[in-house]
This record gives C-alpha cells, structure tokens and sequence, in this order.
C-alpha cells in the first residue's frame, strides 16, 4: 500500500493502459470508427475504477482510500487515451501525403498529376475542403493550412481533454459502485461478521 494509493490501484492503472491501448488502436487504426472510443470510455472508467478497489481487496478502510484508488486507476486511463489519440492523430496529420487524392503520378509519363499538396496539413486541409467542408471551415477561422492547423489541434486537444475527464469521472463512478456493493470485512478464522 503506497501513501495515496493502494497497490492494487496501481495495477489496475497498469491494466487501464493495456485497454486503452486496445480500444484506441482498434477504433483508430484498425477499425476507423471514433465515436465508438467516446462511447467506450465510460464503461472503461467505470471498469478500472472498480477494479482497482476489488483488486485491492478494499474490504474496510476509509471512503478517501477507495475513492482515491478508482481517480487514479481511472485518471490514469483516461490519460492514456488522450496521449494515444494525440499520437494516432499526428501520425495521420503529418503524414498525410495526399494519395490517392492529390500528389498522383501518369505511369506512362512519370508527370504529376494535380491536384497536388504538400505532406502534412496542406494535404489534410485540400481533403476537407474537397468533401465540401470548406465553407465551414472559412466559418470557423480556416482559411489556409496554417489556420487549419491550429483549429484541427485546438479540436484535438479539446477531444483528449474531455476523453481524460470522462475517464476519470467513470474511474470515481466505479469505485463509488464499488464501496456501495464491497465485501464484508472478514476476522482472523475467515469467517463473515455480521451486524448485530
């Protein structure tokens, strides 16, 4: 047991960075459906918040304890699906080339074939304004790739902020769920007390 937490807290932190890493890459790189990272981080907070109380085995002791365990155990998680969010979501950014879109190449020639952009925002900003985002894009302020850039990570932080805060929420919820339905404490001989 450390100061602030138990160490089952700790290993419960360690097991929310596993599934964090199993959702986002899943629903990121896998399978490119985000909103199901969203929907997935409530029950992900509500699990590790839980969790790290039960792998604790917080049968007794102070609601501060159990409560701290399921922030940390949760906070932890949710932080690291904001890093990987932010991580994935530069990979893609700055390494976007514009292909099969922009930057294309004649075989038979060897000339470029426009339109072209170049690597990273530009091509990122020249594939939303080709879906047709682009007024709504001049609406909010991005009128170029730089403008872009900075609205596109503005949003990106906003998004790894909220996922880190709803992580936690989710983390405290579990182990709120926890200290309501814990087991009884149990005296030396492994027997149940019982109210009187």
């Amino acid at each position: 047991m450390t100061r602030l937490v138990d160490r089952g807290a700790v290993i419960a932190a360690y097991v929310g960075i596993g599934m964090a890493i199993t959702i986002a890459v899943s629903f990121i790189l896998i399978i490119p459906i985000e909103p199901l990272i969203w929907l997935l981080t409530v029950p992900s907070g509500l699990l590790i918040g839980y969790y790290a109380n039960q792998r604790s085995d917080r049968r007794a002791g102070p609601w501060s304890r159990i409560l701290r365990n399921g922030i940390f155990a949760g906070a932890v998680t949710g932080l690291s699906f904001a890093a990987l969010i932010l991580l994935l979501k530069a990979i893609f950014f700055f390494a976007d080339t514009g292909y099969p879109d922009f930057n294309r190449i004649d075989p038979s020639t060897g000339q470029v074939i426009p339109p072209t952009c170049t690597t990273g925002a530009d091509c990122v900003y020249a594939r939303y304004v080709a879906l047709g985002r682009g007024p709504e894009l001049q609406a909010a302020g991005a009128v170029d790739a730089a403008s872009f850039g900075a609205l596109y990570w503005q949003q990106q932080f906003t998004v790894a902020g909220s996922l880190f805060l709803v992580t936690t929420a989710g983390g405290l919820a579990g182990a709120v769920l926890y200290g309501l339905a814990r087991p009884k404490p149990t005296v030396p001989g492994n027997s149940v007390t019982t109210p009187a």
